[in-house]
């Protein structure tokens, strides 16, 4: 089924190994153990959908499950603010305005993505151009472990802050859920795909599987990171696929924000390749 030369390319392009959905050796039916008992529990566990439990979502790669629909985040997705508006409050605060210095807010589609690459590295020239003068902040909802393993592979954050938000309710209050399918597969983005270079998605999941940076969670049925905390610092699982490496149909935005909280500029992606008009911003600023 993808034993063809251009599938396998179009998989590595999108950070799937060409074995991924490689079910050939597997069999529907659990195996009988050998000591002649019944069958676990974790044999004849099936998904939702009826599938049994060797197709079940924590079998897959962590570059694969990020293709997969996520929980919804813990928040309803507001309306994306418009310049004039005041900055959201997010639930926990991780965001804040009105200190008296302009902030420009990047929200990053996903870890590994050539696309949120380009991005990260002209906010991070442009928060260094004016260091003391204007904060710059990526915004990643992807794990602690794989953003920053991102990041260093990109030679540091230097002077941009960088917020993880993994239940993705920061990126809910500034009104960016989830994409459509034409906002993956248009021509236009299909095109730029093929052109990049950048992708890291591979790169970064065989880090975290090779140091372990992250664990399966068999009772939750996913994958989750190992930082990953809940009220009072208790370890906290997530129902779904993996989050480790984020979500391909997460929306990603760019916000300008003046020093007293008020929005000044304002776009959401129209596309995965949509890179958005960072100088825009800095320009409605006065940079």
């Amino acid at each position: 089924m993808f034993a063809s030369l251009t599938t396998k390319l179009a998989m590595r392009k999108v950070g799937l190994s060409s074995d991924a959905f490689d079910f050939s050796s597997k069999s529907s039916k659990p195996s009988k153990p050998s000591d002649g008992s019944l069958p676990g529990l974790d044999d004849l566990e099936e998904s939702n959908s009826g599938w049994p439990a060797w197709m079940s979502t924590k079998k897959l790669p962590l570059t694969a499950q990020a293709w997969l629909s996520p929980v919804p985040p813990p928040v309803p997705v507001a309306e994306c603010p418009k310049p004039g508006d005041l900055a959201p409050l997010d639930r926990d605060r991780q965001l804040t305005f009105g200190g008296g210095k302009p902030v420009i807010v990047l929200f990053l589609r996903c870890v590994g993505c050539a696309f949120a690459q380009k991005s990260f590295l002209a906010l991070r020239d442009l928060a260094i151009k004016n260091q003391g003068r204007l904060t710059c902040i990526a915004v990643s909802h992807s794990s602690r472990e794989a953003t920053w393993k991102w990041v260093d592979i990109l030679g540091g954050a230097w002077n941009v802050e960088v917020v993880i938000d993994e239940d993705r309710a920061v990126y809910a209050a500034w009104g960016l859920g989830l994409s459509n399918f034409w906002y993956m597969f248009n021509p236009t983005t299909q095109m730029q795909g093929w052109k990049e270079k950048g992708w890291l998605g591979i790169k970064v999941a065989n880090s975290l599987q090779r140091t372990g940076s992250f664990k399966q969670d068999a009772t939750a049925n996913s994958t989750t990171s190992a930082t990953t905390t809940g009220v009072g610092g208790a370890p906290e699982a997530s129902e779904g696929p993996s989050t480790v490496m984020g979500n391909k149909w997460q929306q990603a935005g760019l916000f300008a924000v003046d020093g007293r909280g008020t929005v000044i500029w304002a776009a959401k992606a129209l596309r995965a390749d949509d890179l958005m008009d960072l100088n825009a911003a800095a320009v409605s600023l006065g940079f």
